[in-house]
């Protein structure tokens, strides 16, 4: 989410330990807040969520074994609860969990403790200090997000974004290292993940994408629709032109026909015209 966060306190343990020593009841889970009222910043950071949702469904699509939120609260410890630290990532996606069904928010301990896999942050000079600062710690030594991204700002507000991302190691997070294009690898997704301009839902700009191992863009669901629609009318115009040809060709052979049996005629024609001749004494 957009709005800056309180003091984020690392020192909290892991969830694990919240749900072992603590007995978090549905109604106790029922009354846990899901929204806090602050809209997002602009329409470009609603619909770069969208966008990342978007691609990561098509990147994956058929599996149900994966959750991506956005702008949604993630609920970690019972500290937090108790601080009001009503946040959450812009974006993430957790692995491994069943992802059939919408959550109003991700509660950490009815889905067997488990956190976020991969975290963005889409930055702008109201959070970029949080990103970087209180929430980069939190996701690295309380989540143990394996991979954590940060884009922006906004490059429709003038802004020159940029892309940064961290990879868990044995230590804490390690840069990444972008290759010659600028994009990131992540092993989370089996993808890469790197700027892409063009237009999503009406608004031209430059946005976060996901890239296949050969560099292909990862579709949305209606650039895949386009496309295969696109592949279709190819395919119905080369059936019908197929026809087309198969009709000439049989055109052809019957006007090849036509004037055989013409031609056949008239020499049957011709020799049945000839008179006899006389037969030799």
């Amino acid at each position: 989410m957009t709005s800056p966060v309180e003091a984020v306190s690392v020192a909290a343990g892991p969830v694990e330990a919240v749900g072992q020593a603590l007995d978090f009841t549905e109604d106790f889970t029922q009354e846990l807040p899901c929204e806090d009222g602050i809209p997002l910043e602009n329409l470009w950071h609603r619909l770069q969520i969208n966008l990342l949702d978007d691609c990561v469904h098509q990147l994956w699509r058929g599996r149900t074994d994966f959750y991506a939120g956005g702008n949604m609260f993630v609920y970690y410890s019972l500290q937090q609860v108790q601080r009001q630290d009503y946040k959450g990532p812009d974006f993430f996606v957790v692995k491994d969990v069943d992802g059939s069904y919408v959550r109003p928010c991700w509660v950490a301990w009815r889905e067997g403790g488990r956190l976020p896999d991969v975290i963005v942050e889409l930055l702008s000079p109201s959070t970029r200090s949080v990103d970087l600062g209180a929430k980069k710690a939190l996701y690295e030594r309380v989540f143990r997000t394996r991979e954590y991204f940060c884009y922006g700002p906004d490059p429709t507000q003038g802004g020159e974004p940029e892309l940064l991302g961290w990879v868990l190691g044995r230590d804490g997070y390690e840069a990444l290292v972008a290759d010659e294009r600028g994009w990131l690898w992540s092993r989370v997704f089996g993808a890469w993940v790197g700027e892409w301009e063009g237009e999503y839902h009406g608004a031209r700009s430059r946005w976060l994408r996901l890239y296949d191992a050969e560099g292909r863009l990862i579709p949305t669901a209606a650039e895949a629709a386009q496309a295969e629609a696109a592949r279709a009318q190819a395919e119905a115009e080369r059936a019908r032109a197929e026809a087309e040809a198969e009709r000439r060709r049989a055109e052809a052979a019957e006007a090849r026909a036509a004037a055989l049996e013409a031609e056949l005629a008239r020499v049957q024609a011709l020799l049945s015209s000839q008179p006899e001749k006389p037969s030799q004494p």
